[in-house]
């Protein structure tokens, strides 16, 4: 009988280690980072109706077009784990890519593996933008049609499927960037059922594969404090939530982000950078030109709203306050729900160098120590960090047509190590 049940023990042992991993739910995490930069996001391609054309969309993501081994290994060198690769899922869901979609995913899948041939860890990051010109499907129309969400869900499983292979602790799969709903703390939670949906599609395919989910109403720490993550019944999940805040000074001159910001340039990080009076003459700079170009029925609306947001971080103690109020919300949820500090990741942060056309450009030493403070806040309360992005608007290493970022912001990331 002994002999017995130690053949019975191998083999259970056996199987479990052929198996096991396969089929059991992880206590914690598999996948695990510190310090990362997001990849830039899909915004040059072509229209819609040039998807189907193999040499237009492929490789994908975007980012395969211009960087190379090289490039990316220059981030682990700069001591950084891992990289936050944005997929846009629009020609994923368009007609025009359905002779395409096989080598879509494979090419996918062979971005990822030339992150991890660089030495970093990646995370495959569904990243929806918001339809417009020829792009007919975006964060709207899956959020707000159902035949869309379901076809989003699919997509969901089959990007799972596609890295499930992979090893567990170099790929992660995050499952929407930014969900666009949920924003009217009165109204309806439609996330975290939508949320489950797709976890356990994906889960579904990929069962050692860390999931990344988030809160609703672009991922901000308020939304993820509404979520219970006891309903997700898996331990191996990381938790994100993004935090841009002052968005008075991060955004400065971003013509996509509503209607006032584009009025706003020329304030420095802090504010108390420099003396009052310069301040006041920047202040009054950005005033005009409210006068000069808001619409009428605008302006009133637009002035007070400039004193009311400054008015929020004119001392180094407001602006404590307001930096730090996301992470307070965020260490508050996690204690309350047992989620541990490396289960949470702040994926994305930054302040913006230059908006396309607008010929300000945010001096990198306030860049820097925007990025420095918001790291230290993370790494303080344990948290992982990626800092947005790689290139374009918001570039830490490219700006824009080939031109290269000032190395201020990455400089200090380097004298981290």
């Amino acid at each position: 009988m002994a002999l017995l049940g130690t053949m019975i023990k191998t083999l259970m042992t056996a199987l479990l280690l052929a198996f096991g991993a396969l089929a059991l739910p992880a206590e914690a995490a598999t996948f695990s980072m510190k310090r990362g930069l997001n990849l830039d996001q899909w915004v040059t391609w072509p229209a819609e109706d040039r998807w189907g054309d193999r040499q237009a969309i492929l490789p994908y993501p975007e980012w395969r077009k211009f960087l190379k081994g090289g490039d990316l290994k220059a981030l682990k060198d700069a001591g950084l784990d891992f990289l936050r690769m944005p997929v846009d899922p629009a020609p994923f869901l368009s007609d025009r890519t359905t002779a395409l979609r096989e080598d879509l995913y494979a090419s996918v899948l062979d971005s990822a593996r030339m992150v991890n041939r660089a030495g970093l860890k990646v995370i495959v990051d569904l990243h929806l933008i918001p339809a417009g010109g020829s792009r007919k499907i975006g964060m709207g129309q899956v959020m707000d049609d159902p035949a869309v969400f379901d076809a989003y869900t699919e997509l969901a499983r089959r990007m799972a499927r596609t890295l499930a292979k992979e090893d567990p602790r170099l790929v992660a799969l995050e499952l929407m960037n930014e969900p666009l709903v949920d924003c009217d703390k009165n109204g309806a939670d439609l996330w975290p059922g939508r949320q489950k949906r797709l976890f356990a599609a994906a889960r579904a395919s990929a069962t050692r594969l860390t999931l990344i989910l988030t809160g609703g109403c672009y991922s901000s720490a308020d939304s993820l404090a509404r979520i219970d993550p006891r309903a997700i019944a898996d331990d191996n999940v990381i938790w994100a939530f993004h935090s841009y805040d002052p968005f008075l000074l991060t955004h400065q001159g971003a013509s996509w982000a509503g209607d006032f910001i584009p009025y706003v340039t020329g304030l420095p990080y802090p504010l108390t950078a420099v003396p009052k009076a310069q301040l006041d003459m920047t202040l009054d700079t950005i005033r005009d030109r409210i006068r000069a170009e808001a619409p009428w029925a605008r302006r009133s609306g637009l002035l007070s709203y400039l004193d009311e947001q400054v008015a929020t971080m004119d001392s180094p103690e407001k602006l404590l306050g307001v930096m730090d109020a996301p992470f307070a919300t965020v260490d508050a949820w996690a204690k309350a729900n047992g989620v541990k500090p490396q289960d949470i990741t702040l994926g994305e942060f930054g302040m913006i160098r230059k908006e396309y056309g607008n010929g300000f450009v945010m001096p990198a030493r306030y860049r820097a120590a925007y990025v420095r403070d918001m790291i230290a806040r993370a790494e303080a309360h344990g948290f992982s960090w990626s800092v947005w992005s790689y290139g374009g608007a918001f570039g830490v290493v490219d700006a824009f047509d080939g031109e290269k970022a000032e190395p201020g912001v990455m400089d200090m990331i380097r004298s981290l190590r």
